[in-house]
């Protein structure tokens, strides 16, 4: 099978190495790539979010299944121009991936759907956000009702810091605060059924002990060995499924990947967030354990088969991601400088690149605020943490930081 990964992050090379690995995949391509995928996938210029663009590439390269990775694309409407093409893909059209480019419409959805999820308004004015903040009281939680690229929301107790993040935005969501330990949960879709792929915990302040602002993410661990047995189970029958049959009773059938952001309350997993894409850095961890081979479960999304396939399979262990991250992330990153230690060799550990390139004499530099995504895997989570530090620790990124605390409750 000839596959083609859209996008230029962690997330892409995470799927292009598992991709990669599967027999069933003789030529892996990826556009515009970094210098990481640039090791396991032929990479090719494109503008992602430019539908024309990619589904020409798609057509010249033969492509027989093309992977849209990040959000952007989709809301642009990638999926529906390769589609079009008649080429199969794996991502939701543009209609669909409203579920994560508008924060209204995923509420709708839920409403709809009767899924469990904060109570939330929708605000325009200063008038109306500043009726919403004293309805939900602290912490505030202010979401941009846009794509943000994963930082447009503030949880804070500060009300002018509230009142200035929605004032920032064109519109805003504002939400009841929820408590609890955080899950993300990935489903495969078809437009008509769904399988769920394992739990994951991702840590998105910028900071150790979850201080500081939100990131993309500055980690991730899998198996959760504290959540309970039927986590999993429950929030496909509450949220997932109810969600795929919504949306595909409005006439915009989901297939692709449903990322479900979910806080763990005492009164049972509500809904944080939708996403239209696997989440970053959850796929880097959650992809290292995945045993089935993936391209045939992404084929079978885009071609309306998942439930002819068998249930995944995954390997037994642990994995645990670290990101480094450039100076000044998450606000203006430094990029162009050299990225060093990727070359030296640390048992049970790999890096993923996220946001690296080459400069003019071919070297690895800083491209983006999350540089790179360091992977360690084990027996259990302690000692896939402890493989991931030791290879972050041989990581050279002048300015950089990273949190030491990923997993380490777990």
């Amino acid at each position: 099978m000839r596959v083609l990964v859209i996008g230029s992050g962690g997330r892409e090379h995470a799927l292009c190495r598992a991709l990669g690995l599967d027999p069933s995949v003789s030529e892996l391509h990826c556009a515009p790539g970094n210098a990481g995928i640039a090791a396991v996938a032929t990479v090719h210029p494109v503008v992602p979010t430019d539908p024309r663009a990619v589904a020409a590439l798609a057509t010249r390269l033969g492509a027989e299944l093309v992977v849209v990775g990040p959000e952007a694309p989709l809301v642009a409407g990638v999926a529906d121009a390769v589609r079009a093409a008649g080429i199969a893909c794996f991502g939701p059209s543009a209609q669909a991936a409203r579920i994560e480019g508008s924060k209204a419409f995923a509420k709708d959805v839920m409403t709809a759907a009767g899924v469990p999820t904060a109570g939330a308004r929708v605000c325009v004015t200063r008038q109306e956000a500043e009726a919403a903040l004293d309805a939900f009281g602290a912490p505030y939680v202010v979401k941009d009702d846009g794509l943000a690229a994963g930082k447009g929301v503030v949880v804070t107790s500060d009300r002018d810091e509230a009142l200035a993040h929605s004032a920032a935005c064109e519109r805003v969501v504002i939400e009841e605060y929820l408590d609890g330990p955080e899950v993300s949960l990935f489903a495969l879709c078809d437009g008509a059924t769904a399988v769920p792929l394992q739990p994951a915990q991702d840590f998105k302040r910028a900071y150790d002990g979850d201080e500081g602002p939100n990131t993309g993410g500055m980690g991730a661990y899998t198996p959760l060995p504290w959540a309970p047995q039927w986590l999993t189970e429950r929030v496909m029958d509450e949220v997932v499924l109810p969600t795929v049959r919504e949306l595909a009773r409005r006439g915009t059938p989901y297939a692709g990947v449903l990322y479900a952001g979910l806080a763990l309350t005492s009164s049972g997993p509500r809904v944080i967030e939708f996403n239209a894409r696997f989440g970053d850095p959850e796929t880097q961890v959650v992809l290292d354990r995945l045993e089935t081979p993936l391209a045939g479960l992404l084929y079978a999304c885009a071609t309306g088969t998942l439930a002819d396939e068998p249930a995944p399979r995954y390997r037994d262990g642990a994995a645990v991601t670290v990101v480094v991250a450039a100076e000044n992330y998450p606000g203006d990153p430094v990029k162009g400088d050299r990225v060093e230690g990727l070359s030296t060799p640390v048992k049970d550990a790999y890096v993923i690149h996220a946001g690296t390139a080459f400069d003019a004499e071919g070297r690895v530099v800083s491209a983006g605020g999350r540089v790179l995504s360091v992977v360690g895997t084990g027996p259990d989570v302690a000692a896939a943490r402890a493989a991931a530090y030791a290879l972050v620790d041989r990581v050279r990124l002048r300015g950089s930081h990273h949190r030491s605390d990923i997993a380490a409750r777990a």
